[in-house]
């Protein structure tokens, strides 16, 4: 198993990125999938048509979503740590993963890169 950590600066305030990451129709515009979600810590998700699904477990409005993403039920827990903090004039966000298992580890963080933290640059960018 191995742990992941980024750091992606987006030029939006650390409130405008929170609400892109909570808000189901926002998830929507910037995956460009079919996503489940509600802001409410144990209840569960779905990203990308059930790509990804886990379980939200914190909430702090404007800073702070932790997550668990589930790879399979024999491998344990894998906690995302999603932080947000002002940057100039946007936001720092921290993404931060634990236990992603080294077959997948690759592949999944290439897709953490170009699609989820990519997708949230560009719905900022443009």
């Amino acid at each position: 198993m191995k742990d992941f950590k980024k750091y992606t600066y987006i030029p939006a305030t650390p409130e405008e990125v929170y609400l892109a990451l909570t808000k189901e129709t926002s998830i929507k515009l910037w995956t460009g999938a079919e996503v489940e979600f509600e802001e409410t810590p144990e209840t569960e998700f779905s990203f990308w048509d059930g790509d990804i699904t886990g379980k939200n477990l914190e909430f702090e409005y404007g800073k702070k979503i932790v997550q668990q993403w589930y790879f399979g039920e024999e491998n344990e827990p894998s906690i995302v740590t999603i932080k947000l903090h002002e940057d100039r004039k946007g936001t720092s966000l921290e993404f931060k993963q634990t236990n992603i298992p080294d077959e997948d580890y690759e592949d999944f963080t290439e897709g953490i890169e170009e699609y989820f933290l990519g997708g949230l640059v560009d719905f900022f960018d443009e």
